[in-house]
C-alpha cells in the first residue's frame, strides 16, 4: 500500500503563504469573484517555483473541485497562492 497520511485543509482569500512547512497539495476547490487571471501555487514562496497555475474566466461556474492523482504534488519548503482580486481558494494537503 502506498503513501498515506492524514489530510488537512487550508483556505485563503488573499495571496500569501497557506502552508508553512514541505506538504503534498492532494486537491483544491476554488470560488472566483468576477476577475479573471491565474491562480498560482508556488513552492518556496512569492518568487519560488511553480508546481501549479491555472487560469480562471471573470465568469466561472462556481465553486470548481479538482483532485489531484497519485500522491499529490510535493512543496519542499511551503504552498504559496497569488489569487486574482476577489478569488478564494482552499487546499487539502497531507
Amino acid at each position: 500500500m502506498g503513501m498515506q497520511t492524514d489530510v488537512k485543509a487550508a483556505h485563503v482569500e488573499a495571496t500569501g503563504t497557506m502552508v508553512s512547512y514541505g506538504t503534498r497539495v492532494k486537491g483544491y476547490q476554488f470560488l472566483g469573484a468576477g476577475t479573471a487571471g491565474d491562480i498560482i501555487l508556488r513552492d518556496g514562496g512569492a518568487t519560488g517555483i511553480v508546481r501549479l497555475q491555472f487560469n480562471i474566466s471573470a465568469t466561472p461556474l462556481n465553486p470548481l473541485s479538482f483532485l489531484i492523482p497519485g500522491e499529490g504534488i510535493l512543496f519542499k519548503t511551503d504552498v504559496h497562492v497569488t489569487l486574482p482580486t476577489g478569488a478564494k481558494i482552499t487546499v487539502f494537503y497531507g
